[in-house]
């Protein structure tokens, strides 16, 4: 019979390390350790010498597995085992205290996770009113509805959803304002004949990028296949044409010519 066998047989007085191991849901070899660093020694022996745990040295296993829990070093249980004390309540509130900020930082950890299934299914958490307020009478909150059927499976959506779980109605209000100072400047810009690809219309093409970044990270290459996005859906020319007249095609000119300078080939870019 091996040493495991014998560990595991049942004995008077206690119960042996495989049977306490069983009860505890921790290995043999843990309580082994623990014996031999002087943590949690076994009161009794059997006949033939085999550790035997007693019902105090079972409590004070489960003293050891709590205090682990909270991520006390095996060190610092031993101390805190062993050092006298007259009110035993005093490490208990400790230990109370302890498990009640872990519980509440595992139900801010759920309530994140909560919002990012609400985000990744809803588009936003703002209700209907709150996206009217912040992005104008022209905007619908179907279109949220829509962008999630379209790309609701996409890398990009699951990058958004989690963004938009931290957003509060200010950071949506601060987004909705750039949006509508970046379309008044890029109308400017048309209005007054800035050609694709100076200087200027490339730093507008660099800006409406970034606002694009602010819900997922955009490459050169999905700006452009969001420029031809633009100017070949009805809904979205008619947004940016009543901006102003002709702004669809010229915003996808800017961004085609702003890539092209950047290396990249607007005719075979890919949503990458």
């Amino acid at each position: 019979m091996t040493n495991n066998a014998l560990d595991d047989a049942a004995g008077p007085g206690g119960l042996t390390v495989g049977a306490t191991a069983s009860r505890v849901e921790v290995t043999v070899r843990t309580l082994h350790h623990w014996d031999a660093i002087g943590l949690v020694r076994p009161s009794g022996r059997s006949t033939s010498g085999y550790r035997l745990y007693s019902a105090a040295d079972l409590a004070r296993i489960h003293r050891v597995l709590i205090y682990r829990e909270l991520g006390l070093s095996l060190d610092d249980i031993g101390a805190l085992l062993d050092a006298p004390t007259v009110d035993m309540t005093v490490p208990l509130r400790l230990q109370r205290a302890q498990l009640l900020d872990r519980i509440s930082r595992l139900q801010a950890m759920v309530d994140a996770v909560d919002r990012m299934i609400e985000a990744a299914s809803a588009g936003t958490l703002l209700s209907a009113e709150e996206q009217v307020a912040i992005f104008g009478q022209r905007w619908k909150p179907s279109l949220a509805e829509g962008a999630h059927d379209r790309w609701g499976d996409t890398p990009q959506w699951a990058q958004y959803a989690e963004r938009a779980a931290g957003m509060t109605p200010d950071d949506w209000q601060q987004i909705a304002d750039n949006v509508v100072t970046l379309e008044h400047d890029l109308a400017a810009a048309k209005r007054a004949g800035v050609r694709p690809g100076s200087t200027e219309a490339n730093a507008l093409a660099e800006r409406h990028r970034t606002s694009i970044d602010a819900y997922f990270d955009c490459t050169l290459s999905m700006q452009v296949c969001l420029g031809k996005k633009y100017a070949a859906d009805p809904g979205f020319t008619a947004y940016y044409d009543a901006i102003e007249p002709g702004l669809t095609l010229w915003l996808r000119d800017i961004i085609d010519a702003n890539a092209r300078d950047r290396g990249v080939d607007p005719d075979s870019a890919t949503w990458t």
